[in-house]
């Protein structure tokens, strides 16, 4: 098989790649994405090692260890970026602790340690 039909054909997958990938990840909900992309940090991390593989081979030429190492950049940014969002998604559903001086017993100068509840004056 001559270089350039090679190239034709890895081109011509990764074209379509692309497009499949669009395909999929359009049809996915909104609510899902967060944690769709949380679940692929895994597989980004089998391309971290693929990544590291190629870039430390011991015959290789200038270009494939540059294409390794930008390889291992984007990938290594993803995982963090996907975790870094995760962590902020799931920060949304964790309990918030009311502030100290609204939690019962603080001492903010009302008798007893409790605020006076006020209700709202009615409307009508």
């Amino acid at each position: 098989m001559s270089h350039g039909l090679l190239l034709a054909f890895e081109v011509t997958i990764l074209v379509l790649a692309i497009f499949l990938g669009f395909e999929v990840i359009s049809k996915v909900p909104t609510l899902l994405h967060t944690p769709l992309m949380s679940g692929t940090n895994a597989i980004h991390g089998i391309v971290i090692v693929g990544a590291m593989l190629v870039a430390g081979l011991g015959h290789k030429d200038t270009l494939t260890t540059i294409v390794g190492l930008v390889a291992v950049i984007l990938a290594s940014a993803n995982v963090v970026g996907g975790f870094v969002v995760t962590d902020r998604m799931l920060e949304m559903f964790r309990k918030r602790e009311p502030p100290a001086s609204q939690q019962p017993g603080s001492s903010d100068g009302a008798p007893g340690g409790h605020r006076e509840s006020r209700k709202p004056p009615p409307t009508g």
